[in-house]
This record gives structure tokens, C-alpha cells and sequence, in this order.
């Protein structure tokens, strides 16, 4: 997913701005650091996991008594399958397994066309959905299952053709389920969000409003896709439009992320665009009520490594520039 020459574009910045090059740094807080372990399911027990990681090698990390998994529901990791995708919430160096997710995505873009699948017997029927995720990722289908419709539509009243759609769920056999409502709909359609505030005036040391994750990011990936990066730098007629009061960044900027729900903080990398975030202009719950807009969309890893829970969808958060 991330653009080529990021980090040499991050080194000439630093030059043009006196800066020192620093790589990200590790997430920080009150508790012991987080560290996020992606990868295969070759084994599991209720006592252990082991997962083949993206480069072949192997990790192997104990299960502590009280994780839970989830795969479309909660369930015990030692009902995983083989197989499966999964990414793992580690502590203790990344050896002790604290929270499982297997299969995890998430399907967020504008909503093109709805079809109930055909069901003999006059049974409920399953969705369909034709997403256009944006100029980055495509068209994207996913099922909404019958019996997860109800709890999407609470969430999504508008569930019609050019209003947002976001949703978490699994994907199993190159299909994606959604099951969770990623967020509560925004009221207006796809295009139409307010205008940000008056213009950033490069005083702001702090900026308030929501965190994501993206599954379009690539295996044990970290770094953040950011809304307000010039069009020219990445190619995208959609870039540079927020309801948040933004300032400009250029590919390979730092962003001091913290999480208002944790505690942690860490410096991530901006290495895509986030045009399709910056298209919502929605709050946060987690912990109180962010203000509105969406600041960033973290790669899952940095996402679970500064506390988030990918069923949960986003955290509370501050942006400082670094």
C-alpha cells in the first residue's frame, strides 16, 4: 500500500527543517508496551499459538488463561482454525498472547448498489453489497448475513445507494461477511461532509478527533493513512478534504498519536493517502465523545499497539506533528 521513496522523503524534510531523523518510536504508557504478531495459524491450543509470519518465519506465543478470540464472535482461541489469519495483541516482548483476532476486516466506502440473495423455501435473505471503497482500493462486495442485519441497520439507517457504509467482519474464502457496525452512519450522503472549521493556523500543537484502522494495509505493516496530503503528491483528485481543521502533510511526515482511552502514544509514519476518512466526519465513543472527524487510519498493527480493539473500530485520540 505505501507510496515509494517515503522514508527518503522523510530525510529531506528533516534537512529542509532542521529536524533530526528519527525512526517511529515504540508505543508508550501506563502499562507494559503492546506489540502486535501477525501471521498464519499452523497450530493452537488452548496453551499456545503458533503462526507463520509474512517473511516464513515462525512465531510462537503463550496463551494467557483469560484471551478471548474472535472470528465473527467471541470464541476460545483454542477453537481457531488452522489456517486462518490472525492478528495477536502480545505483551511480555511479544511472547504472552492478550487478545486474538482471525479473519478481521473492514469494509469502508460508499454504498453503490443493495441485492438480497436468492433463498428457496422463503427463508431471510442474506445481502449484498457494492461498495466503491475510494480511488485507492477499489470496488469491494460484501454479504451482510440476515441474522447480522438488524444490528447493522441501527448503526446504518440510510442502508442506500451514495450514503457511507462501515462495518467489521471476516473474511473467509474470498468473501467478506460483515458483522459489526463499524461506526453510527453519517446523516448525510457520500461527498457531502460539512466544511472544516477556519483554517488551521499552525498554532494548534494538538489536534482532537478519531483514530481508524484499514485492513488495505500490507501484512505487520505500520503507519497511518492521512486525509490532508496535496493532490499532486499522491495522484488523488479526493485527497485534501476533512471536516476536521487539518494542517497539510507531506508522505513520510510523523504523527505523534495518542490515545485518549489509553494512555499510549507513539510517532507513526503518514505512508498513504486517507481520503475515504477523511470522508466521515463521525465521532468516536470509546471512552467519552471525540469531537468530530477523522484524523487518521492506522494500519491494524499500530492500531492494536496503541491499545485499539479492531472489533471496537476506533479510539479517542490527539495528533501532534512531529
Amino acid at each position: 500500500m505505501p507510496y515509494p521513496g517515503i522514508d527518503r522523503r522523510r530525510v529531506l524534510a528533516a534537512a529542509a527543517l532542521g529536524r533530526t531523523v528519527n525512526p517511529p518510536a515504540p508505543a508508550v504508557g501506563r502499562e507494559q508496551a503492546l506489540h502486535a504478531v501477525s501471521g498464519t495459524i499452523v497450530d493452537v491450543s488452548p496453551h499456545m499459538i503458533v503462526l507463520e509470519t509474512a517473511d516464513g518465519g515462525e512465531a510462537r506465543l503463550v496463551v494467557a488463561p483469560w484471551v478471548t478470540a474472535w472470528r465473527g464472535g467471541v470464541l476460545a482461541p483454542a477453537d481457531l482454525p488452522v489456517g486462518a489469519r490472525a492478528i495477536v495483541r502480545a505483551v511480555r516482548e511479544g511472547t504472552v498472547a492478550e487478545r486474538i483476532w482471525a479473519d478481521v476486516t473492514r469494509i469502508t466506502g460508499k454504498i453503490l448498489s443493495i441485492t438480497a440473495e436468492g433463498s428457496p423455501g422463503g427463508k431471510p435473505k442474506d445481502q449484498i453489497v457494492e461498495l466503491d471503497c475510494g480511488p485507492h482500493r477499489g470496488r469491494r462486495t460484501v454479504v451482510v448475513p440476515y441474522r447480522a442485519s438488524g444490528r447493522l441497520r441501527v448503526r446504518h439507517p440510510q442502508f442506500d445507494p451514495g450514503y457511507l457504509f462501515d462495518a467489521i467482519g471476516v473474511r473467509e474464502g474470498g468473501v467478506s461477511y460483515a458483522y459489526l457496525p463499524a461506526t453510527s452512519q453519517p446523516a448525510y450522503r457520500a461527498g457531502l461532509a460539512p466544511p472544516p472549521p477556519p483554517a488551521y493556523g499552525g498554532t494548534q500543537s494538538r489536534i482532537s478527533g478519531t483514530a481508524t484502522w484499514s485492513d488495505s494495509f500490507d501484512d505487520d505493516e505500520r503507519g497511518a493513512a492521512y486525509p490532508m496530503v496535496e493532490q499532486e503528491d499522491v495522484g488523488c483528485d479526493e485527497s485534501g478534504k476533512s471536516c476536521v481543521g487539518l494542517p497539510y502533510l507531506a508522505l513520510g511526515s510523523m504523527l505523534v498519536v495518542h490515545n485518549v482511552c489509553t494512555g499510549r502514544s507513539e510517532d507513526v509514519q503518514i505512508v498513504a493517502c486517507g481520503c475515504v476518512s477523511g470522508g466521515f466526519c463521525d465521532r468516536c465513543v470509546e471512552c467519552g465523545t471525540s469531537p468530530r472527524g477523522r484524523i487518521a487510519e492506522l494500519a491494524p498493527a499500530s492500531f492494536v499497539e496503541l491499545g485499539g480493539d479492531l472489533i471496537k473500530g476506533c479510539f479517542n485520540v490527539r495528533i501532534g506533528v512531529g
